[in-house]
Protein backbone atom coordinates (compact mmCIF):
# COMPACT_ATOMS: atom_id res chain seq x y z
CA UNK A 1 0.00 0.00 0.00
CA UNK A 2 2.86 2.71 1.14
CA UNK A 3 4.62 1.39 -2.52
CA UNK A 4 1.52 2.33 -4.48
CA UNK A 5 1.10 5.46 -2.38
CA UNK A 6 4.31 6.45 -3.25
CA UNK A 7 3.94 7.53 -6.92
CA UNK A 8 0.53 9.18 -6.35
CA UNK A 9 1.74 11.42 -4.53
CA UNK A 10 4.76 12.48 -6.59
CA UNK A 11 1.82 12.70 -9.48
CA UNK A 12 0.01 14.84 -7.61
CA UNK A 13 2.91 17.20 -5.92
CA UNK A 14 3.77 17.06 -10.20
CA UNK A 15 0.04 18.37 -10.98
CA UNK A 16 0.14 20.90 -8.14
CA UNK A 17 3.51 22.40 -9.74
CA UNK A 18 1.73 22.21 -12.87
CA UNK A 19 -1.17 24.27 -11.92
CA UNK A 20 0.68 27.01 -9.92
CA UNK A 21 3.28 27.68 -12.88
CA UNK A 22 0.39 27.69 -15.64
CA UNK A 23 -0.83 31.07 -15.15
CA UNK A 24 2.26 32.62 -15.33
CA UNK A 25 3.54 30.72 -18.32
CA UNK A 26 0.14 31.15 -20.29
CA UNK A 27 0.90 34.86 -20.19
CA UNK A 28 4.59 34.68 -21.22
CA UNK A 29 3.71 32.18 -24.12
CA UNK A 30 0.78 34.25 -24.99
CA UNK A 31 2.83 36.98 -25.42
CA UNK A 32 5.81 34.83 -27.32
CA UNK A 33 2.76 33.80 -29.98
CA UNK A 34 1.92 37.06 -30.28
CA UNK A 35 5.33 38.54 -31.00
CA UNK A 36 5.57 36.03 -33.70
CA UNK A 37 2.05 36.51 -35.41
CA UNK A 38 3.32 40.11 -35.80
CA UNK A 39 6.92 39.70 -37.33
CA UNK A 40 5.17 37.11 -40.04
CA UNK A 41 2.40 39.86 -40.91
CA UNK A 42 4.44 43.20 -40.62
CA UNK A 43 7.44 41.28 -42.65
CA UNK A 44 4.84 39.96 -45.26
CA UNK A 45 3.22 43.91 -45.33
CA UNK A 46 6.13 45.94 -44.88
CA UNK A 47 8.55 43.67 -46.41
CA UNK A 48 6.81 43.09 -50.28
CA UNK A 49 6.04 46.84 -50.58
CA UNK A 50 6.77 48.52 -53.88
CA UNK A 51 9.03 51.20 -53.87
CA UNK A 52 7.99 54.03 -56.08
CA UNK A 53 10.33 56.98 -56.36
CA UNK A 54 8.25 59.66 -57.01
CA UNK A 55 9.77 63.35 -59.18
CA UNK A 56 10.72 64.85 -55.45
CA UNK A 57 13.24 61.99 -56.04
CA UNK A 58 14.53 63.08 -59.54
CA UNK A 59 14.78 66.79 -58.23
CA UNK A 60 16.71 65.66 -55.64
CA UNK A 61 19.12 63.76 -57.74
CA UNK A 62 19.24 66.75 -60.10
CA UNK A 63 20.08 69.30 -57.51
CA UNK A 64 22.67 67.22 -55.75
CA UNK A 65 24.41 66.72 -59.19
CA UNK A 66 24.45 70.46 -60.21
CA UNK A 67 25.69 71.34 -56.75
CA UNK A 68 28.34 68.77 -57.21
CA UNK A 69 29.40 70.29 -60.78
CA UNK A 70 30.31 73.46 -58.93
CA UNK A 71 32.35 72.35 -56.32
CA UNK A 72 36.07 73.78 -56.50
CA UNK A 73 39.15 72.87 -55.28
CA UNK A 74 39.39 75.21 -52.46
CA UNK A 75 37.99 73.47 -49.74
CA UNK A 76 36.81 76.86 -47.71
CA UNK A 77 34.49 77.34 -50.91
CA UNK A 78 33.22 73.57 -50.86
CA UNK A 79 32.02 73.78 -47.05
CA UNK A 80 30.17 77.21 -47.27
CA UNK A 81 28.44 75.26 -50.01
CA UNK A 82 27.98 72.59 -48.00
CA UNK A 83 26.62 74.66 -45.17
CA UNK A 84 24.32 76.43 -47.34
CA UNK A 85 22.97 73.93 -50.36
CA UNK A 86 23.75 70.59 -49.16
CA UNK A 87 22.93 70.58 -45.72
CA UNK A 88 19.73 72.03 -46.60
CA UNK A 89 18.85 69.54 -50.01
CA UNK A 90 19.80 66.66 -47.32
CA UNK A 91 17.23 67.41 -45.10
CA UNK A 92 14.97 67.02 -47.64
CA UNK A 93 15.85 63.32 -48.32
CA UNK A 94 13.50 60.65 -47.55
CA UNK A 95 14.85 57.34 -46.07
CA UNK A 96 12.59 55.31 -48.15
CA UNK A 97 14.70 56.62 -51.26
CA UNK A 98 18.14 54.55 -50.61
CA UNK A 99 16.88 51.57 -48.20
CA UNK A 100 15.46 47.82 -49.72
CA UNK A 101 12.16 47.07 -47.70
CA UNK A 102 13.16 43.59 -47.84
CA UNK A 103 16.69 44.13 -46.00
CA UNK A 104 15.21 45.75 -43.07
CA UNK A 105 10.99 44.03 -43.17
CA UNK A 106 12.95 40.37 -42.21
CA UNK A 107 11.58 38.13 -39.87
CA UNK A 108 14.18 39.20 -37.18
CA UNK A 109 13.69 42.77 -38.08
CA UNK A 110 10.00 42.89 -37.90
CA UNK A 111 9.99 40.68 -34.48
CA UNK A 112 12.51 43.50 -33.55
CA UNK A 113 9.83 46.27 -34.53
CA UNK A 114 7.23 44.01 -33.00
CA UNK A 115 8.82 43.78 -29.36
CA UNK A 116 9.54 48.05 -29.40
CA UNK A 117 5.91 48.14 -30.09
CA UNK A 118 4.02 46.06 -27.25
CA UNK A 119 7.52 47.67 -24.64
CA UNK A 120 6.28 50.79 -25.78
CA UNK A 121 9.94 51.23 -26.37
CA UNK A 122 9.94 52.67 -30.06
CA UNK A 123 13.18 53.60 -31.21
CA UNK A 124 11.84 55.22 -34.19
CA UNK A 125 14.50 53.51 -36.43
CA UNK A 126 11.69 50.88 -38.22
CA UNK A 127 8.59 52.06 -38.73
CA UNK A 128 5.67 51.18 -41.08
CA UNK A 129 5.42 52.98 -44.28
CA UNK A 130 2.24 51.73 -46.12
CA UNK A 131 -1.09 52.72 -45.01
CA UNK A 132 -2.27 49.16 -43.93
CA UNK A 133 0.80 48.76 -42.01
CA UNK A 134 0.36 51.89 -40.09
CA UNK A 135 -3.73 51.00 -39.08
CA UNK A 136 -2.43 47.42 -38.29
CA UNK A 137 0.51 48.74 -36.46
CA UNK A 138 -2.05 50.50 -33.85
CA UNK A 139 -4.58 47.40 -33.74
CA UNK A 140 -1.12 45.88 -32.92
CA UNK A 141 -0.49 47.97 -30.32
CA UNK A 142 -4.13 48.10 -28.60
CA UNK A 143 -3.68 44.63 -27.51
CA UNK A 144 0.22 43.92 -27.33
CA UNK A 145 0.93 46.65 -24.99
CA UNK A 146 -2.30 45.53 -22.48
CA UNK A 147 -0.62 41.93 -22.71
CA UNK A 148 3.19 43.44 -22.15
CA UNK A 149 1.69 45.19 -18.85
CA UNK A 150 0.02 41.78 -17.20
CA UNK A 151 3.52 39.56 -18.25
CA UNK A 152 4.98 42.51 -16.36
CA UNK A 153 2.60 42.60 -13.87
CA UNK A 154 2.69 38.77 -12.83
CA UNK A 155 6.35 38.45 -13.21
CA UNK A 156 6.89 41.72 -11.04
CA UNK A 157 5.05 39.77 -8.45
CA UNK A 158 7.04 36.51 -8.63
CA UNK A 159 10.39 39.38 -8.42
CA UNK A 160 9.14 41.26 -5.69
CA UNK A 161 8.01 38.01 -3.48
CA UNK A 162 11.81 36.89 -4.53
CA UNK A 163 13.39 40.72 -3.66
CA UNK A 164 11.10 40.67 -0.39
CA UNK A 165 12.22 37.44 0.75
CA UNK A 166 15.78 37.90 0.53
CA UNK A 167 15.30 41.23 2.21
CA UNK A 168 13.81 39.99 4.99
CA UNK A 169 16.38 36.68 5.20
CA UNK A 170 18.97 39.37 5.35
CA UNK A 171 17.41 41.14 7.96
CA UNK A 172 16.85 38.39 9.81
CA UNK A 173 20.76 36.97 9.79
CA UNK A 174 22.08 40.55 10.65
CA UNK A 175 19.84 40.45 13.58
CA UNK A 176 21.10 36.99 14.34
CA UNK A 177 24.61 38.56 14.10
CA UNK A 178 24.32 41.30 16.57
CA UNK A 179 22.24 39.09 18.87
CA UNK A 180 25.21 36.45 18.88
CA UNK A 181 27.72 39.39 19.69
CA UNK A 182 25.42 40.41 22.58
CA UNK A 183 25.10 37.30 23.84
CA UNK A 184 28.72 36.37 23.42
CA UNK A 185 29.60 40.01 25.58
CA UNK A 186 26.91 39.57 28.10
CA UNK A 187 28.04 37.70 31.96
CA UNK A 188 27.41 34.81 33.25
CA UNK A 189 24.62 36.13 35.62
CA UNK A 190 22.95 37.40 32.50
CA UNK A 191 23.55 33.97 30.46
CA UNK A 192 21.68 31.86 33.74
CA UNK A 193 18.86 34.47 33.72
CA UNK A 194 18.38 33.87 29.94
CA UNK A 195 17.94 30.22 30.31
CA UNK A 196 15.72 29.61 33.09
CA UNK A 197 13.68 32.30 31.18
CA UNK A 198 13.97 29.70 28.01
CA UNK A 199 12.78 27.35 30.25
CA UNK A 200 9.92 28.83 31.82
CA UNK A 201 8.97 29.66 28.29
CA UNK A 202 9.11 25.64 27.25
CA UNK A 203 7.04 25.26 30.06
CA UNK A 204 4.37 27.28 28.95
CA UNK A 205 4.59 25.96 25.66
CA UNK A 206 3.37 22.29 26.65
CA UNK A 207 0.25 21.45 25.54
CA UNK A 208 -2.60 21.41 28.77
CA UNK A 209 -4.67 18.83 29.85
CA UNK A 210 -8.31 19.44 29.94
CA UNK A 211 -8.52 19.30 33.51
CA UNK A 212 -5.87 22.01 34.04
CA UNK A 213 -7.54 23.94 30.83
CA UNK A 214 -11.18 23.60 32.56
CA UNK A 215 -9.57 24.78 36.09
CA UNK A 216 -7.96 27.67 34.27
CA UNK A 217 -11.40 28.95 32.61
CA UNK A 218 -13.28 31.47 35.01
CA UNK A 219 -16.91 30.82 34.97
CA UNK A 220 -15.73 26.80 35.32
CA UNK A 221 -15.70 26.31 38.98
CA UNK A 222 -19.27 28.37 39.90
CA UNK A 223 -21.14 25.83 37.59
CA UNK A 224 -22.83 22.81 39.21
CA UNK A 225 -21.17 19.10 38.58
CA UNK A 226 -23.96 18.15 36.31
CA UNK A 227 -22.76 20.94 34.00
CA UNK A 228 -19.32 20.83 34.39
CA UNK A 229 -19.07 16.76 33.74
CA UNK A 230 -21.15 17.39 30.53
CA UNK A 231 -18.86 19.84 29.55
CA UNK A 232 -15.95 17.36 30.87
CA UNK A 233 -17.47 14.75 28.13
CA UNK A 234 -18.44 16.86 25.34
CA UNK A 235 -14.47 18.10 25.58
CA UNK A 236 -13.29 14.34 25.43
CA UNK A 237 -15.22 14.03 22.38
CA UNK A 238 -14.49 16.58 20.58
CA UNK A 239 -10.55 15.54 21.05
CA UNK A 240 -10.91 11.55 20.40
CA UNK A 241 -12.41 13.10 17.04
CA UNK A 242 -9.39 14.85 16.60
CA UNK A 243 -7.02 11.97 16.52
CA UNK A 244 -9.95 9.67 14.41
CA UNK A 245 -9.36 12.10 11.61
CA UNK A 246 -8.45 9.83 8.29
CA UNK A 247 -4.90 10.42 7.40
CA UNK A 248 -4.21 11.85 3.84
CA UNK A 249 -3.20 8.99 2.49
CA UNK A 250 -7.04 8.14 2.06
CA UNK A 251 -7.63 11.62 0.60
CA UNK A 252 -5.39 10.26 -1.92
CA UNK A 253 -6.55 7.04 -2.93
CA UNK A 254 -10.34 8.91 -3.43
CA UNK A 255 -8.39 11.82 -5.61
CA UNK A 256 -6.85 8.62 -7.93
CA UNK A 257 -10.17 6.70 -8.08
CA UNK A 258 -11.93 9.59 -8.46
CA UNK A 259 -10.34 12.56 -9.99
CA UNK A 260 -13.58 14.54 -10.54
CA UNK A 261 -14.00 15.42 -6.59
CA UNK A 262 -11.04 17.23 -7.05
CA UNK A 263 -11.42 18.91 -10.45
CA UNK A 264 -13.48 21.60 -8.94
CA UNK A 265 -10.96 22.36 -6.32
CA UNK A 266 -7.95 22.50 -8.93
CA UNK A 267 -9.57 24.90 -10.82
CA UNK A 268 -10.60 27.15 -7.97
CA UNK A 269 -6.84 27.20 -6.98
CA UNK A 270 -5.95 28.38 -10.52
CA UNK A 271 -8.82 31.22 -10.74
CA UNK A 272 -7.23 32.26 -7.32
CA UNK A 273 -4.21 32.36 -9.10
CA UNK A 274 -5.25 34.35 -11.59
CA UNK A 275 -6.95 37.10 -8.91
CA UNK A 276 -3.78 37.13 -7.05
CA UNK A 277 -1.81 39.27 -9.96
CA UNK A 278 -0.61 41.98 -8.90
CA UNK A 279 -0.94 41.80 -4.65
CA UNK A 280 2.84 41.10 -3.93
CA UNK A 281 3.48 44.28 -5.56
CA UNK A 282 1.55 46.06 -3.30
CA UNK A 283 2.50 44.34 -0.28
CA UNK A 284 6.58 45.10 -1.78
CA UNK A 285 8.36 47.72 0.52
CA UNK A 286 11.95 47.69 0.54
CA UNK A 287 14.57 50.86 0.69
CA UNK A 288 14.51 52.83 -2.67
CA UNK A 289 18.23 53.18 -2.27
CA UNK A 290 18.87 49.06 -2.58
CA UNK A 291 16.32 49.27 -5.61
CA UNK A 292 18.58 51.78 -7.19
CA UNK A 293 21.55 49.55 -6.84
CA UNK A 294 20.13 46.83 -7.85
CA UNK A 295 19.46 48.72 -11.17
CA UNK A 296 22.47 50.43 -11.32
CA UNK A 297 24.06 46.72 -10.95
CA UNK A 298 21.49 45.27 -13.45
CA UNK A 299 22.29 48.05 -16.01
CA UNK A 300 26.05 47.63 -15.74
CA UNK A 301 26.20 44.31 -16.38
CA UNK A 302 24.12 44.49 -19.67
CA UNK A 303 26.66 47.61 -20.36
CA UNK A 304 29.90 45.14 -19.66
CA UNK A 305 27.89 42.70 -22.33
CA UNK A 306 26.52 44.39 -25.27
CA UNK A 307 30.12 46.42 -26.53
CA UNK A 308 31.15 42.42 -27.30
CA UNK A 309 29.08 42.37 -31.00
CA UNK A 310 28.50 46.09 -31.12
CA UNK A 311 31.39 47.54 -31.95
CA UNK A 312 30.13 50.90 -32.33
CA UNK A 313 29.39 50.95 -28.46
CA UNK A 314 31.54 52.13 -25.30
CA UNK A 315 30.58 51.01 -21.80
CA UNK A 316 29.00 54.39 -21.41
CA UNK A 317 26.95 54.42 -24.28
CA UNK A 318 25.99 51.04 -23.68
CA UNK A 319 24.57 51.84 -20.47
CA UNK A 320 23.16 54.86 -21.57
CA UNK A 321 21.28 52.89 -24.27
CA UNK A 322 20.49 50.06 -21.72
CA UNK A 323 18.85 52.60 -19.48
CA UNK A 324 17.00 54.20 -22.07
CA UNK A 325 15.56 51.17 -23.18
CA UNK A 326 14.40 49.50 -19.63
CA UNK A 327 12.81 53.30 -19.16
CA UNK A 328 10.70 53.18 -22.67
CA UNK A 329 12.18 56.14 -23.36
CA UNK A 330 13.54 54.80 -26.64
CA UNK A 331 15.04 57.82 -28.42
CA UNK A 332 16.44 56.20 -31.50
CA UNK A 333 19.56 57.98 -31.07
CA UNK A 334 21.65 54.65 -30.97
CA UNK A 335 21.30 52.29 -33.62
CA UNK A 336 22.22 49.20 -33.49
CA UNK A 337 23.98 47.16 -35.79
CA UNK A 338 23.14 43.54 -34.63
CA UNK A 339 19.58 43.26 -33.55
CA UNK A 340 18.85 39.69 -33.93
CA UNK A 341 21.46 39.51 -31.06
CA UNK A 342 19.39 41.78 -28.86
CA UNK A 343 16.65 39.74 -29.42
CA UNK A 344 18.47 36.98 -27.35
CA UNK A 345 18.79 39.51 -24.41
CA UNK A 346 14.66 40.00 -24.51
CA UNK A 347 14.46 38.34 -21.41
CA UNK A 348 16.85 40.44 -19.77
CA UNK A 349 14.62 43.33 -21.21
CA UNK A 350 11.71 42.32 -19.54
CA UNK A 351 13.41 41.64 -15.92
CA UNK A 352 14.80 44.95 -16.32
CA UNK A 353 11.29 46.40 -16.96
CA UNK A 354 10.25 44.80 -14.26
CA UNK A 355 13.03 45.98 -11.89
CA UNK A 356 12.48 49.50 -12.85
CA UNK A 357 8.94 49.05 -13.01
CA UNK A 358 9.30 47.89 -9.20
CA UNK A 359 11.02 51.19 -8.51
CA UNK A 360 9.02 53.44 -9.79
CA UNK A 361 6.38 51.99 -8.16
CA UNK A 362 7.92 52.30 -4.80
CA UNK A 363 8.57 55.82 -5.71
CA UNK A 364 5.33 56.44 -6.94
CA UNK A 365 4.37 55.10 -3.11
CA UNK A 366 6.98 57.23 -1.06
CA UNK A 367 5.82 60.29 -3.05
CA UNK A 368 2.13 59.77 -2.07
CA UNK A 369 3.22 59.22 1.43
CA UNK A 370 5.04 62.67 1.14
CA UNK A 371 2.22 64.02 -0.20
CA UNK A 372 -0.13 62.93 2.80
CA UNK A 373 2.31 64.03 5.30
CA UNK A 374 2.61 67.63 3.55
CA UNK A 375 -1.11 67.68 3.37
CA UNK A 376 -1.92 66.64 7.16
CA UNK A 377 0.91 68.75 8.45
CA UNK A 378 -0.77 71.94 6.43
CA UNK A 379 -4.59 70.69 7.48
CA UNK A 380 -3.17 70.41 11.73
CA UNK A 381 -1.38 73.72 11.55
CA UNK A 382 -3.68 75.85 13.49
CA UNK A 383 -5.42 79.10 11.95
CA UNK A 384 -5.43 82.00 14.10
CA UNK A 385 -9.20 81.88 15.58
CA UNK A 386 -11.55 85.02 15.45
CA UNK A 387 -12.15 86.87 17.93
CA UNK A 388 -15.66 86.90 19.32
CA UNK A 389 -17.21 90.49 20.58
CA UNK A 390 -20.11 90.66 22.46
CA UNK A 391 -23.04 92.57 20.91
Amino acid sequence: MASTSQPLRGKRVCKKIFWAVFPHACFILSLVIYAFLGALMFSHIEGNRKVNLSEEYRKFLQSLWHISRNLSDNMTENEEIFKDKIHALLNTAERDWFVNPKDIWTFFGSLFFCCTVFTTVGYGNTYPVTRIGKYLCMLYALFGIPLMFLVLTDMGDILATVLSKSYNEFKKLQSKILASKLFSGSTCCKGDELKSRAQTKVVVNEPLTIMELLKSQTGFKGKPIKSRNAQIFEMLIARENEYLKPPSNKGVERWSSCPELTRGKTMSRVIENFDKIGKQLEKFDVPIVLMVLVIFVYISCAAAILPNWETRLDFQEAFYFCFITLTTIGFGDTQLEHPKFFLFFSLYIIIGMEIVFIAFKLVQDRLIGLYKNVISFCGDKKLPSKRVYPK
